[in-house]
């Protein structure tokens, strides 16, 4: 007799949490209905009974520990084995013995793993289950590149993971969230990522919830461009990030945070004069970043966050300015070495009209004018007009400076 939805309790856990244990079953026993719930809900019980230790390994990240405590014959001990190790043979083993919504997550178990080359379909399912299956679906349609598609699954699947699990539905809502702004809906984006954080509200998901924030902080800072004033929305959501993870946590999305932040205040309207402040705090976050972006893990977030650290130390009021401006021409020099000019031209004629500004600002004027006459000539071979008359204006100011010093001699 096959098994099907009505031998397990609902709602699971699945899709809550990280995998493996994502994919996991809570199975029937004294003590498992609360661990179950709790764990739907999106929170880290503070301790698992006995037949739940293989979850608790798992949830841990010992995929070899939770595997080598299932030793039963059950089909949902089978299943979960199946997730800890996948095998063709017990996949065809499992296809002939479920049914229901348990025979459409073993579908979504394969296709994931690369058993299966399409996902299932979601009709069978419901629930916590149908929101896997539409979750999948939402993947391979990303991989085609249908944007479209892959929304209209993830909206499903947010739809069908709601009343099983808020945590679930919030992290759906997150990728939803995502995939609108890549389409271009910011503003449908930024109520999506907000919908999404407060279904995650008062869980243990902190790399979830922070990830959701850069995203919306992300979203805030592309629509700045044209309304300033959403620029503060950005820096409270990356501030937000900043608050619910450590750098040991997740170091890519510690950094990114930080870069963004960086860059936010760097980009923010400076309205009143202590505002100027906020490059220090810039600058600090930009060195947070550093910390993890270097240039043969990450060499273009790491040269893009360089450059804004050069950028903020150039203007940053302090009575060390020569020094900044000092290791911003460092900075500079150090994206120079490691972008080549072929790779990416304008991005090198940039950099160079930032270095010979601050050369200018040291009185470095030979030097500067080096840089700024290399920079001007490639954005002349691009036609970057606006950029050419700002290169020309500083040297402008170099040759206005230069005849002044004659006159004083």
């Amino acid at each position: 007799m096959a098994w099907n939805d009505q031998d397990i309790s609902r709602p699971q856990p699945v899709g809550v949490f990280e995998l493996p244990a994502g994919f996991l079953l809570i199975p029937p026993g004294q003590g498992h209905d609360e661990i179950r719930e709790t764990l739907a809900a999106g929170r880290r019980p503070e301790s698992f009974p006995p037949g739940l230790e293989f979850y608790r390994r798992a949830l841990a990240g010992d995929a070899a520990g939770a595997l080598s405590l299932l030793d039963g014959d059950d089909l949902i001990t089978r299943l979960n084995r199946f997730v800890l190790e996948p095998d063709e043979g017990l996949l065809t083993e499992l296809r002939g013995a479920l049914e229901g919504v348990l025979a459409t997550h073993l579908e979504v178990i394969a296709f994931s793993t690369g058993l299966a080359d399409t996902p299932p379909d979601a009709a069978a399912a419901d629930g916590e289950f149908a929101a896997l299956a539409h979750g999948a679906r939402a993947g391979a349609a990303a991989e085609i590149h249908d944007l479209g598609t892959a929304i209209e699954e993830l909206d499903a699947a947010a739809l069908a993971a709601r009343p099983a699990s808020a945590a679930l539905a919030g992290q759906f809502l997150g990728t939803l969230a995502e995939a609108q702004a890549d389409q271009g809906g910011l503003k449908k984006a930024v109520t999506t990522f907000q919908a999404a954080l407060d279904l995650l509200e008062g869980t243990d998901l902190d790399r979830t919830r922070a990830e959701i924030h850069v995203g919306c902080g992300q979203a805030f800072q592309e629509m700045s461009e044209a309304a300033p004033r959403l620029m503060a929305n950005a820096v409270r959501h990356y501030t937000s990030a900043l608050g619910l993870i450590e750098p040991e946590d997740d170091p890519e999305l510690f950094a990114t945070a930080h870069a963004n932040l960086g860059l936010a205040y760097l980009l923010s309207p400076m309205q009143e004069a202590g505002e100027q402040l906020r490059i220090g705090v810039a600058v600090q976050s930009l060195r947070q970043a550093l910390e993890v972006f270097g240039p043969e893990t990450h060499p273009e977030k790491w040269a893009s966050t360089q450059v804004n650290l050069a950028n903020a130390l150039v203007y940053m009021p302090s009575t060390h300015q020569a020094d900044n401006i000092v290791e911003a021409v460092e900075l500079y020099e150090a994206v120079l070495q490691a972008r080549g000019r072929d790779s990416d031209p304008l991005g090198r004629a940039r950099v160079l009209a930032n270095q010979g500004n601050a050369l200018a600002h040291l009185g470095v004027f030979d030097h500067a004018k080096a840089k700024l006459h290399e920079a001007r000539s490639m954005f002349e071979e691009f036609e970057e007009d606006e950029s050419v008359r700002s290169v020309r204006s500083i040297l402008d100011e170099i040759a206005r400076q230069e005849s002044l010093a004659r006159q004083d001699r």
